[in-house]
């Protein structure tokens, strides 16, 4: 049977929306598992945290043995979904405890490695011309698979937090199935570059990737913690304007998935204006929000979700701008060791943040717990202006 790149973009897209909604399945149900299993309500940084680790060990495994080079990325890819599936429904029979919580979310994190980087790997194999707006749609399936999770929590069902667990590992079960049915290795797919931790010196050595590299870090100081502690804000919306009837979950998923909007959007003016421009500027817009964001609390219902909205598509929008501009900055031959790299440094930053917000959450107003965000979007534009240039 013949293959049109027309007709697999979709399947790829769908099949990442699917098992991405592993990622933040826990963060949605947070409030059922502290009241049920007793886990505190710290629980939010160490959960999201596993996830982060886990990916970063994945990521570094994936490629140091070069996976994706030995066996067919879709069948990586269908294997990852099922475990990480499995994984995500083992909540439901474990024993309520913080410490197998993490775990089950490290392995997780652990592999969404074999999905998130495959997939990507997985459409370079069928677009050569206009990769930067393939990708642009997959992260943005991405981000909406986030932030399915929190949809699914604000339909009501008695038993959410189980229904939630249950729909988000099937998703992930059906992407994957649908990824290695209906998508063959590329016609343009290419060998990985072989990881090596070594060529660090050398890339920092380049002034453009040097740029671009600590523009990505600033991004990620911010995107998943916004993701992670954006119930908390909304929550604490809800509380001080109850006229409003805020639904917490559907808000929430509303404002993460918004973030798909500004991704493909991104990745199509990026073709007129190009990746530097585009990221530089959504980084600075969600940069502004994070300064401002202690006022957001005052404001009337339509601005609050407006902004907020505003808020979700450039926190996220920014993201597929910095795979391009690293995989053009870099030498060919060091392009997946870059990549590689810049994510695992990227998604420990992460850590870093979410567990310093867990801290600061006991003795600061939540209202103003988002403000401590802001230095790095400050740091990623500064570091940007090269590239501008």
């Amino acid at each position: 049977m013949k293959h049109r790149p027309g007709r697999i973009l979709p399947v790829i897209i769908l099949s990442l929306f699917a098992c991405g909604s592993l990622w933040f399945s826990t963060n949605a149900i947070l409030g059922d598992l502290v009241t049920e299993w007793s886990i505190g309500k710290n629980a939010t940084g160490y959960i999201t945290s596993a996830v982060q680790f886990g990916f970063i060990i994945g990521t570094l495994i994936f490629s140091w043995f070069t996976l994706s080079d030995r066996y067919s990325p879709a069948k990586i890819f269908c294997l990852c979904s099922f475990a990480g599936a499995l994984a995500n429904s083992l909540i439901l029979i474990v024993p309520g405890k913080l410490i197998t919580l993490v775990v089950l979310r490290f392995f997780t994190g652990f592999f969404l490695a074999g999905i998130y980087p495959i997939g990507m790997k997985i459409a370079s194999g069928w677009y050569r011309e206009g990769l930067g707006k393939a990708l642009g749609f997959l992260v943005g399936a991405l981000v909406l698979g986030t932030a399915f999770p929190h949809v699914l929590k604000a339909t009501g069902y008695v038993l959410e937090w189980k229904v939630v667990l249950l729909t988000t590992s099937l998703l992930a079960v059906t992407g994957g199935l649908a990824m290695y049915v209906c998508v063959p290795d590329g016609p343009f797919i290419e060998k990985s570059t072989v990881f090596n931790g070594r060529a660090l010196v050398t890339l920092f050595k380049i002034k453009g990737f040097r740029s671009a590299a600590c523009g990505y870090f600033g991004h990620m100081w911010e995107l998943y913690t916004f993701w992670a502690f954006l119930p908390f804000f909304l929550m604490a919306y809800a509380q001080q304007h109850p006229e409003a009837g805020f639904n917490v979950p559907l808000w929430a998923f509303l404002v993460i998935g918004s973030g798909s909007l500004g991704c493909v959007a991104g990745g199509i003016i990026s073709r007129n204006v190009g990746s530097a421009l585009v990221a530089t500027t959504q980084l600075a817009i969600s940069g502004v929000c994070c300064l401002l964001s202690p006022a957001f609390i005052s404001l009337p219902p339509f601005l609050f979700v407006s902004v907020m909205l505003i808020w979700g598509i450039t926190v996220a929008g920014d993201s597929p701008q910095y795979s391009a501009i690293i995989a053009h900055t870099t030498p060919g031959h060091l392009v997946g060791s870059a990549l590689t790299l810049v994510n695992c440094i990227g998604f420990f930053i992460t850590i870093i943040s979410i567990q310093l917000l867990d801290m600061l959450i006991a003795y600061i107003e939540i209202e103003n717990l988002l403000l401590f965000l802001f230095p790095g979007p400050l740091l990623g534009v500064y570091s940007m202006q090269f590239l501008k240039r």
